[in-house]
């Protein structure tokens, strides 16, 4: 620790028994004589009061679907029945128990907050669960129901529930004192309820006081022990958050103006420390990111509609953060890479993968990007809370612009992405580090795939289920069975040490990435099973042919016999295999799973564990194709977005220096030649290049061939490419007697040599 950490730390030690104390002897806690109204230096929230019934009006209209959804949630939270997570219809009883997770039936004992065990399951429970219940933004879906409605029963329950937590939860006691982040998720809800009603006769007489009184606690709370040590990723930035929407909102409170500054300083500082230079979140977890980017964003708007001067940097760091899920979503849910957490800042319903682009319409409007505006994507009703009625309109009046799907990647967090337009389709790769710190919500994921199709998931993610858990599902859902890619001796890349931690890290080295006209190849590698005592390196090399397939080949190298397995986490539930053949399909939309017709790897389907939000959990197929062998030893496999009878493919007899696979269909054959080192010569081909492809027709006269990091290429014996300088790539396309050549510097041959110098020699024939 820092002299600077042991200070902090030691001062919240301290803090904590003076709490205590002050408790004990009923000294109380942000007793200010708080007047009843706002006065006008108050900053303005989102929407102004007399705006409230236009958005109401405006969702009625433009959403009715989801308006009708609200009212039914809201007479299910008025039953004391609840949707936490992906938990649906939790029934509390006729008087809510604030302490409990209901799903395991754990009550966590009132006492002083910082004596509590909140990830010890047989104390509490899952923390999680009864943390989702108390950050009560189901009291906003009740003051939404009310302006919707009109009826009473809706505020009448709000406030019944609003003052009987404040006396079951008297600080600072309990496990709702735990999490300095609950509480600013806490405070930020009854911010909302506030402006939601304000100006209405739902308000109890009063109730402004009692807010700020519980606001006062609430803020004091977050300010003396923020997570700046503990958990310096999302915790510190929601409550840095919380204290900005504090202090900027109840300017009544003495230290309003001191944690707006503080909250504010936070969420400039973390905006340039948790966002990387490719726009993702540091954790490594697509939700997370976009569990970030709502902080951000809601922050932001708050302050521009206060006319608060906003630093470039912050405006950038959203940009970059849309831009980056924008990227992950060109065909459909982005990948659910890293931790599910399950919350959402505005509506904690929509925790699905589905619902992860929400801001990005959001982010259309504000930024004017018509690329943010896909023709699937609508915009949901936080955006009329946070724009105001008027953004309905802004949305519809960009142009619909369809942008074809482009690969590219994310060099700092590690994700690749394979884009397809016919059909339109996307495989991402994971290549990145395991998480920020200690990796707490990264998974053992080391170059795994996720792949959709036309808006939906084929190949996918095993999920999260929970946190702190009475079975071993936790440690299960993020080791490396659960996740498409490679898995050695049926072991985990890396072993977890506590549901937040590992006991090492993986080194993951992307080594190859290229970006051709016709094609994509991406090659990486990791060395996480040396952790478990094997020798033992995996590399997987992907290649994509554009409008055609991806070839995925995994090669373990190192020492010794070992079982692979190559696993393929399947998000469609019916599954035809015939032989080395799988096929998926969805409507028009399909994927053929083409595994290598190869002696000793064998297919088998089971039924697996897959989450597709926190608290649920359902089975999916998952594909494995296995193998025992001594190392080197590889896989390879091939997903052609098609209908069954994609072809055959097959592994070609050993040459020397190559390894080469060939893939048949409609009267083509497509050749795969993976160098092992040096020069070589295989298949009527002799060259130094790394990879490989060329393509055949029934006449067996070569049509097109791409060849990776490459200065000499003889085809039939005649010289296509020599020169000292290898090309990153190249791609020849056979005209009859002619082949051009592209390269990164253009096309550089035709029919006769062009603007070559020295040694270097192009020649067609």
């Amino acid at each position: 620790m820092s002299v600077q950490e042991i200070m902090v730390r030691s001062r919240q030690l301290v803090d904590r028994r003076l709490d205590q104390g002050r408790h004990f002897l009923g000294l109380g806690f942000g007793d200010d004589d708080f007047p009843d109204t706002r006065p006008g230096s108050n900053g303005c929230f989102f929407f102004a009061p007399t705006e409230v019934p236009v958005i109401v009006a405006e969702l009625k209209r433009r959403m009715p679907v989801e308006v009708r959804a609200i009212l039914e949630r809201a007479d299910r939270v008025c039953d004391h029945c609840f949707d936490l997570l992906g938990y649906k219809t939790l029934d509390m009883g006729e008087e809510i128990d604030w302490q409990l997770d209901v799903v395991h039936s754990v009550r966590a004992q009132r006492k002083p907050w910082f004596q509590i065990h909140y990830l010890d399951f047989r104390e509490v429970g899952d923390s999680k669960i009864t943390w989702e219940l108390n950050r009560h933004q189901h009291l906003v879906t009740l003051a939404k129901a009310y302006r919707i409605s009109g009826d009473e029963k809706y505020s009448r329950e709000l406030f019944h529930q609003w003052y009987h937590w404040q006396q079951q939860n008297p600080y600072p006691l309990g496990i709702n004192w735990v999490s300095s982040l609950e509480v600013a998720f806490r405070s930020i809800a009854w911010l909302w309820v506030w402006y939601l009603l304000v100006g209405t006769p739902a308000l109890p007489p009063g109730f402004r006081k009692d807010l700020l009184r519980a606001l006062a606690i609430s803020g004091r709370h977050m300010e003396r022990y923020l997570s700046t040590y503990f958990s310096a990723n999302t915790h510190l930035l929601g409550e840095g958050v919380g204290l900005f929407f504090i202090g900027l909102l109840c300017r009544e409170i003495p230290a309003a103006n001191r944690w707006c500054q503080l909250g504010w300083k936070i969420l400039l500082e973390q905006a340039q420390q948790q966002v990387l230079a490719d726009g993702m979140h540091f954790e490594q977890s697509t939700y997370y990111h976009v569990y970030a980017l709502d902080f951000f964003l809601h922050a932001y708007l708050l302050a521009r509609r206060n006319e608060q001067v906003v630093p470039e940097i912050l405006a950038d760091t959203i940009r970059r953060m849309l831009e980056a899920l924008d990227g992950l979503a060109q065909a459909g849910p982005p990948p659910r890479f890293g931790d599910d957490d399950g919350g959402r800042l505005f509506d904690p319903q929509r925790n699905r993968a589905e619902h992860l682009t929400d801001p990005l319409a959001t982010g259309a409007v504000l930024y004017h990007r018509t690329d943010f505006k896909r023709s699937e994507r609508k915009l949901p009703e936080e955006s009329f809370w946070l724009l105001g009625s008027h953004a309905g309109a802004q949305y519809d009046g960009l142009p619909s612009v369809r942008s074809a799907p482009r690969s590219r990647a994310f060099a700092n967090s590690g994700h690749y992405v394979m884009a397809e337009d016919k059909p339109i389709a996307q495989l991402t790769i994971d290549a990145g580090p395991q998480g920020a710190s200690s990796a707490g919500h990264g998974h053992a994921d080391a170059l795994s795939i996720q792949l959709n199709i036309g808006g939906l998931e084929f190949v996918t993610d095993a999920g999260t289920f929970e946190y702190i858990g009475d079975g071993p599902e936790r440690d299960l859902l993020r080791s490396t069975g659960s996740h498409s890619t490679l898995q050695v001796d049926r072991s985990s890349q890396v072993a977890p040490d506590g549901p937040f931690s590992w006991k090492s890290l993986p080194q993951v080295r992307p080594e190859s990435w290229i970006l051709g006209p016709s094609f994509n190849l991406f090659v990486g590698s990791h060395d996480g099973y040396a952790q478990a005592g094997l020798v033992v390196t995996h590399r997987r090399s992907i290649f994509h042919l554009k409008s055609q397939f991806w070839l995925v080949r995994d090669l373990a190298l190192g020492e010794g016999t070992h079982d692979l397995d190559q696993i393929w986490h399947l998000a469609v539930k019916d599954v035809q295999q015939d032989g080395h053949s799988f096929g998926l399909s969805v409507g028009a939309r399909a994927l053929t799973i083409l595994a290598c017709a190869e002696e000793g790897t064998h297919p088998a389907i089971f039924e697996e564990p897959w989450s597709p939000a926190y608290g649920t959990l359902e089975m999916r197929p998952t594909l494995h194709l296995r193998k025992r062998g001594p190392l080197p030893a590889e896989i390879a496999t091939l997903l052609v977005p098609a209908q069954m009878n994609a072809g055959h493919l097959e592994r070609l007899p050993e040459a020397p220096g190559v390894e080469a696979y060939r893939y048949s269909r409609d009267e083509q054959a497509h050749y795969f030649i993976f160098s092992r080192g040096g020069a070589w010569s295989a298949l009527s081909w002799s060259s130094d290049a790394e990879f490989l492809y060329f393509v055949e027709d029934r006449r067996r006269t070569m049509r097109q061939a791409f060849a990776v990091n490459c200065g000499l290429l003889e085809w039939n014996r005649q010289v296509l490419v020599s020169r000292r300088q290898p090309w990153e790539w190249m791609e020849c396309h056979g005209e009859g007697k002619a082949t051009n050549i592209v390269t990164p510097e253009g096309i550089v041959a035709g029919r006769s040599s062009v603007g070559l110098t020295g040694e270097d020699k192009v020649r067609t024939g």
